[in-house]
């Protein structure tokens, strides 16, 4: 392909010619040098370190068009992996030689492998798709974690950081004139600061990155199989905590916790929403918690307890980082339930109202009190400074009663020590014999009944003054009669509690709101409130929750009127 064999009127207008029809045989013959030289053709065209009046307008339509044209055109050249080393093309008009990305680039701190490219990735299962509009290969890469990132929780071999890949040449209409071409490859993370005077923008594909890294991680058949499974992760030994990208100096941990047969999944809308927040990108990171969601609640929040300590542990604890010891916790549904056990100070309360003999004069072995003790005895967790509870049946579910439930919660096979424990205390004293403990009633699914001992047990108990504490209830219907609201699992009386600093009512939305935009909107607004404390100008007030439709409840008035609650507080 020459110049030669086709009539424009100017360079500009060559160099685009000659990238469209060098793609186009490009794509004809499979072959890569020519792809690479489609690519040298449009950044030519585009001459991005070129003064103004020496590059095309912006408003043109070939521009874009030359943008598409170099980053589908670096995504066939470079293929999968990606190879950011030196390297020399032959192409159809003379070579190109090109250095490498420095050995010495990180993203933060890591160093990178197993370069990917995002361009042609067809994304499903998330409700917005993200990018950035820009210059440049979307690509995405892996970075290599440290032996304390490595121990401390799950990170995905297929986890990538969104990234911007590069071909720059210097001069490049007076290069690509020329049959010799030099010139470099540059790596630049979303975040990271542009090189020096570089005006342009970058491409990237932010959510094609986190779905790539959700897609191994969320595994959705570990929906059902944890639930009816309550061995699953014991026999696995698969870490319960994991997250989509390394622990950064100084961001804030958000741990979601999921709810009944269901999977960490359900959060990744959520996810990729917030993460497009730049105040939220750069203060926070977002881990996941799986479990085996048919085991008593207990359980399954001593091993939420155990897995955070685990990792706060190898990263070095506040100590190390005091973003380690601003935590929030995120939890919908049983997930609700977990976070509270980590945020309130039971006593013997729990214990008391299930069994009614103290656990020291039971005559078992100290394995299971000590066990019986880290279960049903909680205090809450240090580093945990706000919860959110969503959907959450503060004072049980009513789907939980029904015989139904009951029958699916007997099917439900149990960890070795939860029954182990069970029968100890059974055969410990005669006088509790008559406790109804057999294995299906202290599952999960009878333990959110609203007439279980536990869940009589537990909601009295409020979330201790140091840790600050939100509701997000969503209603099918609107909010006007609330006290026969329900989101088809829980109603709203029993996901109403007193003590949380604000309640949000989601009208219009099922059980599962986890990806509702109101839902999201009010995470949103509670992360930037935590953060005010800190230099921030980005605010969401509830002024903007409510005119997209959330509905804002006194806790201490939760079924009065809009204006009755504004009466009350106007009263002296």
């Amino acid at each position: 392909m020459t110049q030669r064999q086709f009539y424009a009127q100017s360079l500009t207008d060559q160099l685009f010619t000659l990238s469209e029809l060098t793609y186009l045989h490009a794509r004809k013959t499979h072959d890569k040098a020519y792809f690479m030289a489609a690519a040298l053709y449009a950044y030519a065209y585009l001459n991005p370190q070129a003064p103004d009046a020496e590059r095309p307008s912006p408003f043109s339509q070939h521009f874009r068009q030359a943008c598409d044209i170099y980053m589908l055109s670096l995504t066939e050249a470079f293929g999968a992996p990606i190879q950011v080393a030196s390297q020399h093309w032959t192409l159809p008009f003379g070579t190109l030689d090109l250095d490498g990305v420095p050995s010495s680039y990180k993203w933060y701190g890591h160093s990178l492998a197993d370069l990917r490219p995002l361009a042609r990735l067809s994304i499903t299962g998330i409700e917005n798709i993200y990018s950035h509009t820009g210059l440049g290969e979307p690509v995405g890469a892996l970075p290599r974690l440290s032996n304390a990132e490595d121990k401390s929780f799950t990170i995905s071999d297929k986890l990538r950081v969104p990234l911007n890949l590069q071909l720059v040449l210097s001069s490049p209409r007076t290069q690509i004139l020329s049959n010799t071409l030099q010139g470099h490859l540059a790596l630049t993370a979303m975040d990271e600061a542009p090189p020096p005077n570089t005006t342009n923008p970058r491409q990237y594909d932010q959510t094609a990155a986190r779905a790539v890294s959700l897609d191994e991680t969320m595994d959705w058949s570990l929906e059902y199989k944890g639930f009816l499974d309550g061995r699953l992760f014991d026999q696995t030994q698969s870490p319960q905590l994991f997250t989509i990208e390394p622990h950064q100096y100084g961001h804030r941990p958000v741990i979601l916790v999921h709810g009944t047969a269901s999977s960490a999944a359900r959060w990744a809308s959520m996810v990729n929403d917030l993460m497009e927040d730049p105040v939220i990108r750069q203060n926070y990171e977002f881990w996941f918690f799986s479990y085996a969601t048919g085991n008593p609640i207990p359980y399954s929040a001593l091993q939420l307890r155990q897995a955070l300590l685990h990792t706060i542990q190898y990263l070095g604890g506040a100590q190390a980082d005091p973003a380690l010891g601003q935590m929030t916790l995120i939890g919908h549904s049983q997930g609700g339930l977990l976070i509270k056990l980590l945020a309130i100070d039971a006593g013997n309360r729990l214990w008391d109202g299930m069994v009614p003999k103290p656990l020291d004069s039971l005559k078992i072995s100290e394995k299971y009190k000590q066990f019986l003790h880290e279960t049903l005895f909680p205090a809450p967790l240090p580093d945990i400074k706000s919860v959110v509870f969503i959907s959450t049946p503060q004072h049980g579910s009513y789907l939980a009663g029904f015989s139904i439930a009951h029958m699916v919660g007997r099917m439900v096979s149990f960890p070795l020590t939860v029954t182990e424990a069970t029968r100890a205390v059974l055969a410990s004293d005669p006088t509790l014999r008559r406790l109804n403990m057999r294995p299906w009633r202290v599952g999960s699914v009878y333990g959110m009944s609203p007439h279980s001992a536990f869940m009589r047990s537990l909601a009295p108990i409020p979330v201790t003054p140091d840790i600050t504490a939100h509701s997000i209830i969503p209603v099918t219907g609107t909010a006007q009669n609330l006290e026969k609201a329900d989101d088809g699992v829980v109603t709203y009386k029993s996901a109403h509690v007193p003590y949380v600093a604000s309640e949000l009512v989601v009208p219009h939305s099922g059980h599962s709101t986890q990806s509702n935009p109101i839902t999201i909107a009010e995470v949103r607004r509670i992360l930037l409130e935590n953060l005010q404390q800190t230099a921030t100008t980005e605010t969401l007030t509830k002024q903007d929750i409510s005119t997209m439709g959330g509905v804002y409840r006194s806790p201490e008035h939760p079924l009065a009127s809009s204006a009755q609650i504004q009466q009350a507080q106007a009263t002296p």
